[in-house]
C-alpha cells in the first residue's frame, strides 16, 4: 500500500499561490542586532555588503582559522595557543564585549565588529561547504575558536548569552536531585555535598558532551549525562556543533545555485584553496632587511636561512650550473622578494650558468631575468614593476615539477625518503622532528612540517625572543610565504629587534 504523502501538492490542483504576487514579491531584508558578543551563528544575515567586504572579510577569518589549525598542529597547549592568537584576533577580527563602550550593544563600533563576525563565518561557512573533508575542518576549527572566545568572554554578559540560548536542557528537579545526591558527588569530582544540593544540574544526552563523558566528570544514567552547571561551556559548545553541523549540510545542498554567480564562486573556490595554506604576498616596504649584505656575492652564505625549497634550488643550481625555466623563475623572484638588485640578479645569474658564452646567456636568459623585474614587458608589467615572488599556496598548487625539474615544494614533491635524505644534508637529524615531518606530509600538512623544521633549528633564537620580549606572538605567526622564512631567520640570528610582518592575503 502506497502511503500518502499530504504535504505533496497535487498536480491536478490549481495552486492557490497568485501568480503576480509571487512575480513582483519584494524581498525583506531584516538588520541584525548583536545584543551579545557571542553568537551561534543561527540565522543567516540578509542585509547588502560589497564585493569587497565580501572578500576581505573572508580572509580576515580565514588568517585566524589557519593559526589555529596550526597551533593544535603544533602540539601547543591552549593557553598557548590563546596567547599566539589573542593579538591576531585583536588585529584581523576584534570582537568587545559591551562593558567596553558606555553604549553598550547599541555602539556602533561593536555593532561593526559584531556584522563582520557575522558574516564572515557564514561566507567561509559556504567556501567550506562543497566536501565532507573541509566541512569536518571547518566545524572543529570554528569550535576551537567560539570555545577560545566564550572562555575569554566577560563573566556577566557570558551567562545573559547562555540564558538567552533555546538549547534542549532539562533542568533536574530537586526530588531527583537529592535521591541521586551520592552518585553525583562520586562521579563529578571535587563537589561537595552542599555544591549538589544548592548547585544547578542538567540532564542531556550523554552523546552530546564527550569531552565530560571521556573526561569521567559527569552521571550517566538511563542514556542522560547529569551535568553541573559550572561545566556549562560543554553544553553550550555541543549545541554550537550541533548547529553547525547542521548549517553546513544546508549550506552544501544550496551550494549548487551559485555556480552561475560568476562574482561569488571564483571567491569561494580560492577561499577553499586556501585552507590548505593561506595564500600571502610582501609588501614593498618589507622586501629589504635594513643592513644586510644582500648582493651577488653574498647569496651562498645567505641560503642557510632559506627555506628548503629555495635551498634546494640554490644546492641544484649550483651542482648543475643550470635550472630549468620554472626552476629559474621561482628562484628569480624569491631573491628579488629578498632585495637583490635587477643589476646583482643579472651578475649572480650570469656567474652561475659558467658553462655557456656570455652571447647565449644574453639571448636565452636575460630577457626573462629583466622581465621578472618588471624592466622590460608590458606596461602593466613595468608599471607592477615585475612579478611578486610566489607564496607557498602557489607553490604547492601551481606548475608542479617534472622529469629534471627542481622547483616546487620538496615537501608535497619529494618522497619521504628523499625529502629525509634532503633534511638531513641541511643539518635537520632530530628523529622526532624527522618524525613529525613524515606524519604532517602524509596528512597533506605541508606548511606545518617546514614551520616545525623552521622552529626546531630557530629553537634557541625563538627562546631568546620570547623571554626578552621583543617579539610578541603576532611576530612568530605561521610562516606562508619563502621570504618571509627567509627574513624571519636572518633576524633571529642577527639579533633583528622586529620581525617581519609583511605578510598579506591577496585573492
Amino acid at each position: 500500500m502506497i502511503r500518502q504523502d499530504y504535504n505533496r501538492i497535487d498536480h491536478k490542483r490549481r495552486s492557490t499561490i497568485d501568480y503576480k504576487k509571487k512575480q513582483f514579491a519584494v524581498p525583506t531584508y531584516k538588520q541584525q542586532d548583536y545584543p551579545h558578543r557571542l553568537s551561534l551563528y543561527e540565522i543567516p544575515p540578509t542585509a547588502e555588503i560589497t564585493l569587497e567586504q565580501f572578500e576581505q572579510w573572508g580572509i580576515d577569518r580565514l588568517r585566524i582559522l589557519a593559526e589555529i589549525e596550526a597551533c593544535s598542529f603544533r602540539n601547543k597547549t591552549p593557553a598557548e595557543t590563546a596567547a599566539h592568537v589573542a593579538p591576531l584576533l585583536q588585529k584581523w577580527l576584534p570582537l568587545h564585549a559591551n562593558t567596553s563602550s558606555s553604549a553598550g550593544s547599541q555602539d556602533n563600533n561593536l555593532k561593526l565588529e559584531r556584522q563582520k563576525d557575522h558574516y564572515s563565518h557564514f561566507i567561509l561557512r559556504l567556501a567550506f561547504s562543497s566536501t565532507e573533508d573541509l566541512r569536518r575542518r571547518f566545524a572543529r576549527i570554528e569550535s576551537a575558536l567560539f570555545k577560545l572566545r566564550f572562555q575569554n568572554d566577560d563573566i556577566k554578559e557570558r551567562q545573559r548569552f547562555v540564558e538567552s540560548l533555546q538549547l534542549d536542557w532539562e533542568v533536574v528537579p530537586e526530588e531527583e536531585k537529592k535521591f541521586l545526591w551520592a552518585d553525583l558527588q562520586n562521579a563529578t569530582p571535587g563537589l561537595k555535598r552542599q555544591d549538589v544540593e544548592e548547585g544547578g544540574w542538567f540532564k542531556v544526552d550523554f552523546e552530546t558532551v564527550p569531552e565530560l563523558v571521556e573526561g569521567r566528570r559527569v552521571f550517566l544514567k538511563g542514556g542522560k549525562a547529569y551535568v553541573p552547571v559550572r561545566e556549562q561551556m560543554s553544553m553550550v559548545l555541543a549545541g554550537f556543533n550541533a548547529m553547525l553541523d547542521t548549517g553546513l549540510e544546508l549550506a552544501a545542498r544550496a551550494l549548487p545555485r551559485l555556480d552561475e554567480d560568476d562574482r561569488l564562486t571564483p571567491i569561494l573556490n580560492h577561499l577553499s584553496k586556501n585552507f590548505a595554506t593561506p595564500d600571502s604576498t610582501l609588501s614593498d616596504s618589507d622586501s629589504a632587511i635594513p643592513g644586510a649584505p644582500i648582493n651577488a656575492f653574498s647569496i651562498d652564505p645567505l641560503s642557510q636561512h632559506f627555506p628548503l625549497c629555495m635551498r634546494n634550488l640554490h644546492v641544484t643550481l649550483r651542482k648543475n650550473s643550470h635550472l630549468k625555466h620554472f626552476g629559474r623563475l621561482q628562484y628569480t623572484l624569491f631573491l628579488k622578494g629578498i632585495g637583490l638588485t635587477l643589476e646583482d640578479c643579472l651578475i649572480f645569474w650570469r656567474q652561475a650558468f659558467k658553462l655557456i658564452t656570455d652571447d647565449t646567456f644574453n639571448k636565452e636568459y636575460r630577457y626573462n631575468i629583466r622581465h621578472a623585474y618588471g624592466d622590460v614587458g608590458g606596461d602593466a608589467i613595468r608599471r607592477g614593476r615585475g612579478y611578486s615572488p610566489f607564496s607557498c599556496q602557489k607553490i604547492l598548487t601551481e606548475h608542479p615539477p617534472g622529469s629534471g625539474e627542481s622547483h616546487g615544494c620538496p615537501y608535497r614533491h619529494f618522497s619521504v625518503d628523499n625529502l629525509t635524505t634532503l633534511l638531513q644534508n641541511t643539518g635537520i637529524n632530530d628523529r622526532d622532528v624527522l618524525r613529525g615531518v613524515k606524519e604532517d606530509v602524509e596528512k597533506k600538512r605541508f606548511h606545518i612540517a617546514c614551520n616545525r623544521v623552521f622552529d626546531w633549528a630557530h629553537k634557541g633564537d625563538i627562546k631568546r625572543v620570547k623571554e626578552d620580549g621583543s617579539w610578541g606572538a603576532a611576530e612568530l605567526d605561521t610562516i606562508v610565504h619563502p621570504n618571509t622564512y627567509f627574513k624571519r631567520s636572518y633576524l633571529l640570528e642577527n639579533g633583528g629587534a622586529t620581525a617581519v610582518k609583511g605578510d598579506h592575503m591577496e585573492m
